[in-house]
């Protein structure tokens, strides 16, 4: 399918692995100029490249932490005239509910809530007065159905999930989407962050407890950041014009949910 996006500019953050870089490979599959950012600059200009290397798209890089006014600044600069902006995140450490203090809270709402808002605050009005645009906010299964141990994920994203659903609705009517798409476990270092401590738990490998949290997840299985990219790109096209301020799992059937 032509996603019909072909020469729009889009911004990726978290971009150098994960299911950042998946997201920014099928944009650029799609025929999309690329801004890149992450906060190390050795994977982020590896990733670059590849995609430079595969698609013959424009891509630049920005190595800062976006959470940081000086580093959203830098991207800010670097984005231009964007007409795609994929908000990405890593997500606070997993724990229990007397571990997280205050400060814990801040960062988690500094990363997960307050950067992805002040990015769309930045660049929505230029893509309303376009009359064209897409949002799409990485975020996760847990604002569905709260995942006990990663509390200060649930609160931070929760709350962007409040923003969005109305904020979208107030910009659509100008041709500008805004959405957020909610993966599950996929095979990513955000997985591994998860499983490790789990293994340790229980006194199991690795491998083990990989094969014990597969085995709750309906289609068997974790995900692939390519299969979460296409979706995302996607949601960015110019077939997606009609979805505004949804939450869309990709989480292989693991959110026990009828809606």
């Amino acid at each position: 399918m032509d996603l019909g996006i072909n020469g729009k500019r889009a911004v990726v953050c978290a971009s150098s692995k994960g299911l950042g870089l998946g997201c920014a490979q099928a944009l650029a599959a799609a025929g999309c100029d690329l801004v890149m950012n992450a906060r190390g600059s050795e994977a982020l200009e590896a990733a670059a490249e590849a995609i430079r290397a595969a698609h013959g798209v424009t891509v630049q890089t920005v190595a800062a932490d976006v959470t940081s006014d000086a580093g959203r600044a830098e991207l800010l600069a670097a984005a231009g005239d964007a007409d795609i902006l994929v908000n990405n995140a890593g997500g606070p450490p997993p724990g229990m509910w007397h571990d997280w203090d205050r400060e814990d809270f801040i960062k988690a709402l500094d990363s997960n809530m307050l950067t992805p808002i002040a990015m769309i605050k930045a660049l929505v009005p230029g893509m309303m007065a376009r009359g064209w645009g897409r949002v799409v906010n990485i975020t996760s299964q847990s604002v569905k159905a709260p995942i006990p141990q990663l509390g200060l994920s649930n609160a931070a994203r929760t709350g962007l999930t409040g923003y969005v659903a109305g904020t979208s609705r107030q910009v659509a009517g100008k041709g500008v989407t805004i959405n957020n798409l909610l993966p599950g476990i996929h095979a990513t270092d955000r997985a591994e962050a998860l499983d490790g401590p789990v293994a340790k738990r229980e006194g199991i490998s690795i491998d083990e407890a990989r094969a014990r949290r597969a085995a709750t997840i309906p289609a068997g299985r974790y995900g692939t950041a390519e299969e979460f990219g296409a979706a995302c790109a996607f949601l960015c096209s110019q077939h997606a014009g009609f979805i505004v301020g949804q939450n869309i799992l990709c989480d292989g059937g693991a959110t026990n949910a009828t809606i």
